[in-house]
């Protein structure tokens, strides 16, 4: 059977937004949507599902849906059944959330949890409907990059559209550089950051040869870098390494940036 695209529903218009980019992603992996209510809120829970699955079946007809109600709180049920699920889609904001926050606490503990990719669906319509044509992905010198890298292809594949790989660097102080040919000397470990991205493409891009790829090399912050590029995007994917001897991910400064302030979705997918 084949693994669900699971998303989260509260009755939040954040939610219901999630909704509509779940079965629209679903239909265009055909996999099935499951959606997950868990009980507790200011809803009926009825009221929820009915109102979440008739958005969907507007939205995608072809969607094959399933629902669940679960009775415990939001953060467990949905990285519970991650560890099953082709991926986690939530909304930016709950109904349990206050008005000035830029996430919501069960979506910030979600993508810092679960097991499969965390989808967080923010940005104005023209992002969540995917107009732009164009993904990005952010490049690590890590290996966390190679599983982000692998969801990346295989989500520009699915959607006929370009995929751009952004790489942001840092030279020292005073050092005159380019992305090819850093004139500082390099540490044995190190490659130069042009090498950085031809080596994180490789294997994708044998495997997925019929998608366009980009690459942008930047000097400068990688948050700044990973936020221009989804601006012109309709979703961002970046990596997230595992704690080592601690259950969970590490989300790191650059990861929480784009899960607040991305103009568009954000994939967040964990290292395997």
């Amino acid at each position: 059977m084949t693994i669900p695209l699971v998303v989260g529903v509260d009755g939040s218009d954040a939610s219901l937004q999630a909704v509509d980019w779940a079965a629209m992603e679903a239909v265009r992996h055909g996999v099935p949507l499951h959606l997950l209510h868990a009980a507790g809120g200011k809803h009926e829970p009825s009221r929820v599902m009915s109102t979440a699955t008739a958005r969907a079946r507007k939205g995608s007809p072809a969607v094959r849906l399933s629902t669940e109600v679960s009775h415990e709180d939001a953060a467990t049920a949905l990285v519970g059944i991650g560890r099953n699920a082709f991926a986690l889609v939530l909304g930016s904001r709950g109904l349990g959330d206050l008005a000035g926050l830029l996430l919501g606490s069960v979506s910030l503990a979600v993508a810092a949890r679960a097991d499969c990719p965390v989808v967080v669906v923010r940005g104005a319509a023209e992002h969540r409907e995917a107009r732009f044509g164009s993904i990005v992905v952010g490049v690590k010198e890590e290996k966390s990059s190679g599983t982000a890298m692998q969801f990346a292809f295989r989500e520009a594949q699915a959607r006929r559209c370009r995929l751009v790989a952004v790489h942001a660097w840092s030279a020292p102080s005073g050092a005159c550089t380019t992305a090819q040919a850093p004139s500082w000397p390099l540490e044995a470990h190190q490659r130069p950051p042009a090498q950085v991205v031809d080596d994180a493409l490789r294997a994708s891009t044998e495997q997925y040869g019929d998608v366009q790829v980009s690459r942008q090399v930047i000097e400068g912050p990688a948050r700044q870098a990973l936020l221009e590029a989804a601006s012109g995007a309709d979703l961002l994917i970046v990596g997230a390494r595992r704690r080592l001897g601690h259950p969970g991910l590490q989300l790191g400064l650059i990861n929480h940036a784009v899960l607040h302030h991305a103009p568009c979705p954000v994939a967040v997918v964990p290292q395997m």
